[in-house]
């Protein structure tokens, strides 16, 4: 297991998350050393389930703390850029508005590049009930993006 590559997807993982870097950061460490205060957990082939399943717990511990983010205003100001930030931001919008364990399956999938199976597991799920959840997230996202004229 590479290390770095992971701490980098977890890192990742927590920005999605909770949209602030610094306390993604924090989480992010605090993952790692909640990982290797357990040496059961390594060597088990299950490591990056584990390590998602303790940053997911973390961030979840994080939702109770009432803090919210705005979206970042450093959107490019060239006009050849404008398509491409426009896309970005109204998806970034989008998933906003999902509920949390909507936009949880979709950043595990498509940020952390986790497959169906390993994101069945992390969330205590069937892998049918994982892709179907998914295929369905995924539906309802390319709706409201074609609704804002965006596709």
């Amino acid at each position: 297991m590479d290390l770095q590559q992971q701490y980098d997807r977890i890192f990742q993982y927590c920005v999605s998350r909770i949209s602030s870097r610094e306390t993604a950061e924090d989480i992010t460490q605090e993952t790692f050393l909640r990982f290797y205060e357990h040496p059961e957990y390594q060597g088990s082939g299950h490591e990056i389930q584990y390590l998602y399943t303790i940053a997911r717990n973390l961030c979840i511990d994080n939702y109770k703390k009432p803090q919210e983010e705005p979206l970042p205003d450093d959107l490019p100001e060239e006009a050849s850029d404008e398509p491409d930030w426009i896309d970005r931001f109204a998806l970034r919008a989008i998933l906003d508005a999902l509920p949390a364990e909507e936009r949880e399956l979709i950043v595990l999938r498509y940020v952390s590049g986790l497959s169906v199976t390993e994101i069945a597991k992390i969330l205590g799920v069937s892998w049918f009930n994982a892709n179907r959840r998914i295929k369905r997230i995924l539906k309802k996202m390319r709706q409201e993006f074609e609704k804002e004229g965006m596709e």
